[in-house]
């Protein structure tokens, strides 16, 4: 039976988030969308986790991890925290007994997010990576056609991931410093988003990468006061070098024969949240914008072309399930985190992951780790490198 078949009482479940900026707002949200009960916020300082509660309607603010830990009415915390954080927090959440879905990337490196698994399997508590754009319904579409071998045996898989909000000199968020975002910027931050999805799509895993990193705007402007992410700065600056990549060129070859390109950028004027993917396989293709997510493309030799508009009576059972609006009413971001957490939210009320589960594991986030260490050693060395190479040597 699929997640959305499933009987739940989600307003038995108690739930908790680290982290208040915009990401964060989108988890609480969808949680209460869900009817989760959310009975607290942890904020990056006492002071504007309290003042962001009150701003968003949650009742309780907590003052700091251990506050939150403690709390026996919580069940599952969400980690949106910046990327340094995740590693710790999630040690200390899976250690409380309590069910954990981390925001990604999932670790600074590889070798955290090795022994972040195995906590997580030896915990024997549900623990989810955030990738939420496998909940748009067309992509669960895509994955169950790929699977009933629909596309036949898949050949060459291309795309993007392209942003503009950091365009310019003056823009500015954490995920610039790779202290806290870590060393991949655009890779780490969207080009994971691209490769898992395309990973879970096709079936396919990278054994091994050739990839050039750019950084277009080598010197910002950093504001002396927080920024919120997708926001512009205000007030006095200072200049600051920047040494993570604005975009990135990747080609990938996978397991069994198939290959890969994709770029990921986060300076193209215009591009808001573009992710873009193509799949040829032998006997069709498909392809999918997330500016457009209600349309697939069904490419074909023999026979017309076609586009599937999201219509549950049309679609696969993968695709219908991951579906909560009727068509013509489109499906978008917001959406994708509540189709996301009502699949993950199913499986903590039955006490573990089940076999037709579709969203991402902290196996699927060691992948990705392992991924972006193999493209910081191709950038660097200016050759391919595979992922099965020593985990640490892309990050020193």
């Amino acid at each position: 039976m699929s997640d959305a078949g499933r009987t739940t009482d989600f307003a038995s479940i108690g739930a908790a988030v680290i982290g208040t900026g915009f990401i964060g707002t989108v988890h609480v949200q969808a949680l209460r969308r869900l009817g989760v009960q959310v009975r607290g916020v942890l904020g990056s300082s006492a002071e504007r986790g309290a003042a962001r509660a009150a701003q968003i309607g949650v009742a309780h603010a907590y003052t700091d991890l251990d506050e939150l830990l403690a709390d026996p009415s919580v069940d599952v915390v969400h980690v949106t925290s910046p990327n340094h954080a995740h590693y710790a927090q999630v040690k200390a959440i899976l250690g409380a007994g309590k069910h954990v879905i981390c925001e990604k990337p999932l670790a600074m490196t590889s070798t955290e997010s090795a022994e972040m698994v195995e906590i997580a399997r030896a915990s024997g508590k549900v623990a989810a990576v955030c990738y939420n754009i496998r909940f748009y319904p067309l992509n669960q579409q895509a994955h169950g056609m790929v699977a009933a071998g629909e596309l036949g045996e898949i050949r060459f898989v291309t795309g993007h991931y392209h942003q503009d909000w950091l365009a310019k000199p003056t823009d500015w968020n954490w995920r610039l410093q790779s202290e806290m975002g870590g060393a991949l910027r655009s890779v780490g931050d969207i080009g994971t988003h691209w490769i898992d999805l395309t990973s879970f799509i096709t079936g396919l895993k990278a054994e091994a990468v050739m990839a050039e990193l750019a950084t277009f705007l080598p010197e910002r402007q950093r504001p002396t006061g927080p920024v919120e992410t997708f926001s512009s700065a205000a007030g006095t600056t200072e200049p600051v070098t920047v040494d993570t990549d604005d975009a990135a060129m990747i080609v990938l070859r996978y397991e069994g024969g198939a290959r890969g390109v994709m770029s990921t950028s986060q300076i193209n004027t215009g591009r808001k949240n573009s992710l873009q993917w193509d799949i040829a396989g032998a006997k069709a293709s498909a392809a999918w914008d997330s500016e457009t997510p209600d349309h697939l493309f069904l490419g074909h030799r023999d026979a017309p072309n076609q586009m599937l508009m999201r219509d549950f009576t049309l679609m696969n059972a993968q695709g219908t399930a991951a579906a909560s609006l009727p068509p013509g009413h489109v499906e978008g971001f917001a959406d994708s985190f509540f189709n996301f957490f009502r699949a993950v939210y199913a499986d903590v009320h039955a006490g573990a992951r089940q076999p037709a589960s579709t969203w991402a594991t902290f196996e699927d986030g060691h992948y990705e780790m392992q991924l972006c260490d193999a493209v910081l050693i191709s950038a660097r060395e200016g050759r391919w490198a595979r992922l099965d190479e020593n985990p640490g040597k892309g990050r020193t």
